[in-house]
């Protein structure tokens, strides 16, 4: 009797053991024998998060295109005070515009008076030909560089108004040009550079 009741514990026992490891148990229970599982438990599972750098990697920036800037809304005058003025600096030498230009931005400043934005226009080239005394060919002498830089302001009171053109112009350095005039439409198109490849290809997409 003790054996058999010795095997009868045994087999309890193996079924809760059974019973608590589950299906992947290692001791089962098949055709009232008891047997040991060779498999392996992690064979019958995925391994979640194994393998995974993603999150240990740094954050991806994402670069954005810039924007083309929109006009701005151009501030109309009054009796007492000027809308949108544009100060054009222009030249040969490049030194001397982009000091002037400095110059008139911080006079603005110093005298109150709101600078809307201060931005360089497209270098222009002008070819000088020679037509010489034999023949008909021309021929290049020179080739000058315009420099043009633009002060955009708005708000100038007319009785500051020649104060303002009186001072520039003692202090404009030789061989730069000063020219003052309204802000418009045309002039805001003006700054950026003319690109005849890109307006072929809009017209070709119209037609």
């Amino acid at each position: 009797m003790l054996p058999v009741r010795g095997e009868t514990l045994v087999r309890q026992a193996a079924l809760l053991c059974c019973r608590i490891a589950g299906s992947n148990g290692l001791l089962c229970r098949e055709s009232g024998s008891l047997w040991l599982d060779s498999r392996r438990s992690y064979r019958s599972h995925p391994a979640h998060g194994i393998g995974r750098y993603k999150h240990l990697l740094p954050p991806e920036v994402i670069i954005k295109k810039k924007a083309k800037p929109m006009q701005k809304a151009i501030k109309p005058g009054t009796d007492y005070e000027y809308g949108t003025l544009n100060f054009q600096v222009s030249g040969y030498n490049m030194v001397y515009v982009e000091k002037f230009s400095q110059y008139i931005h911080t006079f603005f400043n110093q005298m109150s008076i709101t600078v809307e934005e201060s931005y360089a226009k497209p270098t222009k080239t002008t070819e000088v030909l020679l037509v010489p005394e034999v023949g008909t060919k021309l021929i290049q002498d020179a080739v000058l560089t315009t420099h043009e830089r633009v002060v955009q302001v708005s708000g100038l009171k007319a009785t500051l108004a020649s104060i303002v053109s009186e001072v520039l112009m003692m202090n404009q350095p030789e061989g730069v040009q000063l020219l003052v005039k309204l802000h418009t439409e045309a002039d805001y198109l003006d700054r950026f550079k003319v690109r005849p490849e890109l307006e072929k290809m809009k017209a070709a997409v119209v037609n």
